[in-house]
């Protein structure tokens, strides 16, 4: 299996509440919906094109607690097809929780050592484990090198404020490969794969 994040990003590196409003208030943030606002209607079936491969019919997701709760949570609200596909997709949820409730059907927790269990599920065969948002899980599995590839739908605006994806103190790094680039309505699509330790220039 393969680990995959693919998230909507401001140009400064911003993840925090791109849907809605009311997605993700925390630190006082109010610029909720930015992804939303700041999309031409022309970047929709360029993102749709990007992500159909990522999501093919063996993938499922990997979901931080918060993501996973405020994720279903709405499109259950909301209904319609995008949530028959989160209902019937099989959802990892990750938590430091061992008792965590998991509320909607085909969820399976992962706690504990969340980094080495991922570790031990990408050796297993099958697709993809596709992560969106759950910025703390994308920050705790790059450092181990765990992440195999990013989908990253960059935005044309910097918002000054928001949790962003990556850790200002982080003491390792992870290489990535840029394998496609494109841009549809202001939106800029970056693909990138892990780079092989091989890859990496000599010191």
């Amino acid at each position: 299996m393969r680990v995959v994040v693919v998230n909507h990003v401001s140009m400064d590196g911003v993840i925090q509440a791109p849907g809605r409003a009311d997605e993700d208030t925390r630190g006082g943030f109010r610029h909720g919906g930015w992804a939303s606002a700041a999309n031409d209607p022309a970047a929709g079936p360029a993102i749709g094109a990007a992500m159909g491969p990522v999501m093919g019919a063996d993938f499922s997701w990997l979901f931080g607690m918060r993501s996973y709760e405020d994720m279903l949570s709405h499109w259950n609200a909301v209904g319609g097809p995008f949530k028959e596909g989160l209902n019937n997709t099989t959802k990892y949820v990750a938590s430091s929780r061992p008792d965590a409730e998991l509320a909607w059907p085909n969820s399976i927790l992962v706690t504990g050592d969340v980094p080495a269990q991922i570790a031990e599920m990408r050796e297993r065969p099958g697709g993809n484990l596709v992560i969106m948002g759950s910025g703390q899980l994308i920050r705790s599995l790059l450092p181990r090198g765990l992440v195999d590839e990013m989908l990253l739908m960059v935005h044309p605006l910097v918002l000054g404020s928001g949790a962003r994806m990556f850790a200002d103190d982080a003491d390792e790094l992870q290489r990535f490969g840029l394998e496609d680039v494109s841009s549809a309505g202001g939106v800029v699509l970056l693909r990138y794969q892990a780079a092989a330790e091989t890859d990496a220039p000599a010191s």
